[in-house]
């Protein structure tokens, strides 16, 4: 009882608190394979703060109307600047967590899945933190790589944080294709003056899903398909490459 008054507390007030506010060690570190962080108790605090915590409803004493601090449906409100706030700290806690050899994938995954897309104007802090995890555990299956990645809008990446996950050999192949088209988009509008702003076949936060040729994919053996992608990052590195010369060129 005294534990959860305190989560929603601090969820409450929580684009107020700095990353050691949340730091809290889990009671069983130190027991074999346990984690080093209390990451339950930081996904509740969060949770509190987006109003969306259902054992308030669980314990019989909802969250008054007045008391909802935050419009998370607005990204235009003046309360855009709290959610931002949070979204910074989050990334940061994850950052953090992440060094943990402990923290499951799992664990990771329901983190950096935790706020709504508008939460973030920029994935880089999302992008390091994925990228520290995947250094420190090397040895996940490819499925939860995969997942781990999906998490990242690379829409939302910056060409810094582009040109590094282009080159990353931690991050699954199809995610370095999506980065590339979307740096090729880039440039393309950063050559048209900022115009046709277009996609190439993928959505926010998931990796593009392209066949080959004209036949239908079903036939196509995992290798071949790896093959088929690795060839299309070569080319698209290329082709960005190509362009950012270009680019270059029409800036002198």
């Amino acid at each position: 009882c005294c534990r959860s008054d305190l989560e929603r507390r601090i969820g409450l007030q929580l684009d107020q608190a700095i990353l050691e506010d949340i730091l809290i060690p889990a009671s069983s570190y130190g027991n074999g394979h346990s984690p080093m962080y209390d990451t339950d108790s930081v996904l509740r605090i969060f949770s509190i703060f987006m109003n969306l915590d259902e054992d308030d409803d669980e314990d019989g004493h909802l969250i008054d109307e007045s008391e909802m601090m935050f419009d998370f449906d607005s990204p235009g409100s003046p309360k855009q600047s709290s959610i931002l706030k949070v979204s910074k700290l989050l990334d940061n806690y994850i950052a953090e967590v992440a060094l943990d050899s402990n923290l499951t994938p799992s664990k990771f995954i329901a983190l950096a899945e935790l706020l709504p897309d508008h939460a973030r104007v920029v994935t880089d802090g999302l992008y390091r933190a994925v990228d520290i995890f995947l250094k420190v555990h090397p040895n996940i299956k490819d499925s939860e790589r995969y997942r781990l990645c999906k998490t990242i809008d690379c829409q939302k990446l910056s060409q810094e944080a582009c040109s590094h996950a282009a080159q990353n050999e931690r991050l699954p192949v199809q995610m370095a294709v999506q980065v590339l088209y979307f740096e090729q988009i880039r440039l393309r509008n950063a050559m048209n003056g900022g115009h046709s702003q277009f996609f190439f076949g993928s959505l926010p936060g998931h990796f593009p899903q392209r066949s080959s040729s004209g036949a239908g994919s079903g036939a196509i053996s995992p290798r071949d398909n790896y093959a088929s992608v690795r060839r299309e990052n070569r080319e698209l590195k290329l082709e960005v490459a190509r362009m950012r010369m270009r680019l270059t060129d029409l800036e002198k």
